[in-house]
Order: C-alpha cells, then structure tokens, then sequence
C-alpha cells in the first residue's frame, strides 16, 4: 500500500530545499521511529533521472522528528502535486496515531480499475467522541 499527500509548498533554504505534504509522522512513523527508508514517487509524471534535485520530504505537525524523507533525489516538485510514499500499507493505519489533534487518513482499496474507501477518514468530532467536560466546571 502506498500514503497518498498533497504538496502544500515548497520551502527554499540556501542549505536545503523542503517539501512541506499534509501528510505527517502521526500517518506513517517508520522513517522517523527507526529510520526506514520509503520510495517516494511523483502520481502524475515519469521519472526522469536527468530532472532531479535534493530535498528532505516533511509533514506539517512542528517536530524535529516529522520527516518522510531527508536529503532525497527527487524530480521537482511543485505545491499541488500529489506524491505516493510507497510500502506503507502493512504500517500505516496500525501504527498511526492522532498526534497533535490530527485526524487519521481514509484506506482505499484498489483492485485493477476499481476502488473502495474501507475505513473513513477520520474527523475533529471523531478524535473527541467520549471526552466529556463536568457540568461542575460550568457552574459558578
């Protein structure tokens, strides 16, 4: 299985070039729980290796720890675009978390040229069902 994500910018240090995704270490630890290593693939074009660069893949939560991929040769990339982080099906949702107030994503099946979503993407009602606030806190 592959972790889908969206491109939400790019960011261009003069020592290093980030690619900001909406995807982050609470969808998929592997990389920064123990390092592992997951291709990362462009959905919509080729790869073309005479067309690369050097970039770390990020998520959005503000942690060190927060990374897909560092110091990557990737084709370039642009906000909008869509990437497959590859190998991820065994891991993602079973070692996902909801870090940070964020929602888990949706699991899509794909069998030949059809699909089914087999469990819902999580939402902010999802993530406080059962938090309960005591009536007595609301009392004066």
């Amino acid at each position: 299985g592959s972790l889908i994500t969206e491109v939400l910018y790019k960011k261009n240090r003069r020592e290093k070039t980030f690619i900001i995704v909406n995807a982050g270490m609470n969808d998929l630890i592997r990389p920064s729980l123990y390092g592992a290593f997951h291709q990362i693939k462009k959905l919509k074009e080729p790869y073309n290796k005479d067309s690369v660069e050097v970039v770390d893949v990020v998520g959005p939560i503000c942690e060190s720890g927060d990374f897909f991929a560092k110091d990557r040769k990737l084709p370039p990339i642009k906000e909008g675009e869509y990437l497959a982080i590859m190998d991820a099906g065994a891991y993602g949702f079973s070692m996902s978390s909801s870090y940070n107030a964020q929602p888990r994503p949706s699991e899509v099946l794909i069998k030949d040229d059809r699909w089914w979503i087999i469990r819902e993407r999580e939402t902010y009602p999802d993530l406080i069902r059962g938090e309960h606030i005591p009536d007595e806190l609301f009392s004066s």
